[in-house]
This record gives structure tokens, sequence and C-alpha cells, in this order.
């Protein structure tokens, strides 16, 4: 297997999948839609709708379930950033290598277009009653989303990054994990443990998968923070250094760089030796957990 091969393939597939869920840019309310489009259209990895796919794959899952669903879920993420980059947030210019939506839009138009890509997010995932999906199940990973994307999840992630700002070297690690856990795991977990939902796994293997999913998490948020200190705006495609400039403490700067990248790595490990003990086989489901210590984006 050509591993970027196969990620290309994948990536340009959710590419064209995203686009078939997204909003018609028509009617009085065309300038929020173009805004939203423009936000979802942006580009990225495409990571959790494609940790959700594999993680279908991985269980058997082979009908057309997911796709509500993984559109669904970028949609959140997106807003998320959308959200993220506002001038009363983190106030970044540049996201995924062009300007962000507030600075394009406006911030009011910001505001709405995040909100119009929650809510749209949720209609999106209601199309799986359009499918032949079990509707248990597709009620079950219904509440799943909910719940990850809310505050018991990124929501309350958000809140708690916030709020650590004001803290300064007082942020403790419990603190700054639960920051890691809910902001970033949450979504992640989400992403995949739809996709074991959907293929129908026990409630024992969606154990294992969440907790893998909340170790993939975790690491990325710390390989995100190293790129922070280490990357430039031209690779990164965001500008670096953000952390710093809005006094965030982070795992590099409570405990260094070489100590994040060895825990980092760990926590990788792990998730994969869980993945590994279902005893069920996607080589390039544990390749893409594999790819995201060493990512440079």
């Amino acid at each position: 297997m050509n591993f970027n091969e196969e990620m290309t393939k994948r990536t340009e597939s959710i590419e064209v999948l995203l686009k078939k869920y997204l909003p018609k840019e028509e009617g009085w309310q065309k300038n929020v839609i173009e805004a939203m489009n423009y936000s979802v259209t942006a580009g990225g990895k495409r990571l959790r709708p494609m940790l959700m796919q594999e993680t279908y794959k991985l269980f058997g899952g082979e009908g057309t379930e997911i796709e509500p669903f993984m559109a669904a879920m970028e949609m959140i993420h997106t807003y998320s950033l959308v959200h993220d980059d506002l001038p009363a947030m983190d106030n970044d210019e540049y996201r995924r290598g062009r300007k962000t939506t507030h600075v394009v839009y406006g911030e009011a138009m910001a505001i709405l277009a995040g909100d119009g890509l929650l809510n749209f997010a949720f209609e999106t995932a209601l199309k799986v009653f359009e499918t032949d999906a079990d509707k248990t199940r597709a009620a079950r990973a219904l509440a799943v989303l909910a719940k990850k994307a809310g505050i018991y999840g990124m929501i309350g992630g958000q809140t708690a990054d916030i709020e650590a700002e004001n803290l300064g070297s007082k942020v403790t690690q419990e603190h700054l994990l639960f920051i890691h856990e809910h902001k970033t795991a949450a979504l992640i977990q989400a992403s995949m443990m739809i996709g074991a939902i959907l293929a129908g796994a026990s409630d024992s293997q969606i154990e294992v998968v969440e907790e893998a999913a909340y170790d993939i998490g975790v690491a990325f948020q710390i390989q995100d923070d190293i790129l922070d200190v280490t990357s430039t705006l031209e690779t990164l495609g965001k500008p670096v250094g953000s952390d710093e400039k809005n006094h965030k403490t982070t795992y590099v700067t409570l405990k260094g760089i070489e100590t994040a990248s060895r825990e980092q790595k760990e926590m990788s490990a792990h998730a994969i030796c869980l993945l590994q003990s279902l005893e069920l086989e996607n080589d390039f489901l544990m390749e893409l957990i594999r790819s995201l210590i060493t990512r440079i984006k």
C-alpha cells in the first residue's frame, strides 16, 4: 500500500462528498451560505470524516449511512474553527493557507456562518434516516454527535481553554488534559465511535474505540502545540506563535518540546495497540494514526 496515494484518494473522495451535502448559494440568506461554503471548502486534512469512514470499514461497514455523518462532522469541525478565529477568540487572519472567514465576510457574518454550519450539520446528519441505516444505531450515533460537540465535549473544552488564558502559569497538567480531551479529542472520539456504531460494533468494542480516540486526539493536539512553535506560516497554513501571542499554556510550555514529543508518540502507540486488540484489520487506518505524529501541518 502506498499510503500517500491512498490518502490523496480518500481526501479527494471526501471533498466530493462534502460538496454534495453543502447548501446552495441562493435566496436572501445567500451571503451567509457563501460564508459557510467558503469555510468548509478551504481545504484541510479531513481527518475526522476520514477516521469515521475508516473505523466504519474496520468493523465491516459497507453502506452509505456513514456519509451524512461524515459531512456533518466536518461542518461541526469547521464551525469551531470559524469561531476560534474570531477577534474575540484567537483573532487569526489565516486558516488553511487563506484568509479566515471573519476577514473575508466580516465578524457578524462569520458568527452567523458558524451558527449556520452547526445547525446545518444536524440537518445533514438526520439524512441518515433517508438511507437503509438501522434506526437504533442511527439514533445512538446522533446522540454521540450531539454530546461530543456540546458542553460535555468540544464546547466544554473551548470554555476551559479560554479561562486558562487568564491563569498563566497556574494552569496544571490536569486542566490542560481536560482542554485537549474535550476541545480536540471529543470530535475524534465522536467520529470513530459513530463509525463503529453504524457498522454494528458491540458496546465493549465501542469503548475500546473511544479510549483509542482519546489518545489520538490528545496526541494530535500536542503535535499542534509543537508545530505552533517550530513551523512557519507557509508550511502550517496559519500563523505560528499564536499560542504565545494569546498567552496560552500548552503541553510544550508546560513540559518542553522533548517531553511533549515523547509523550505524544507514546499516546499514538497506545492507540494503535488498543485498536489492534480488536483483532480486526484496516492497514490504512493504522498508518493514518501513525502519520499524525509526524505531520508538519
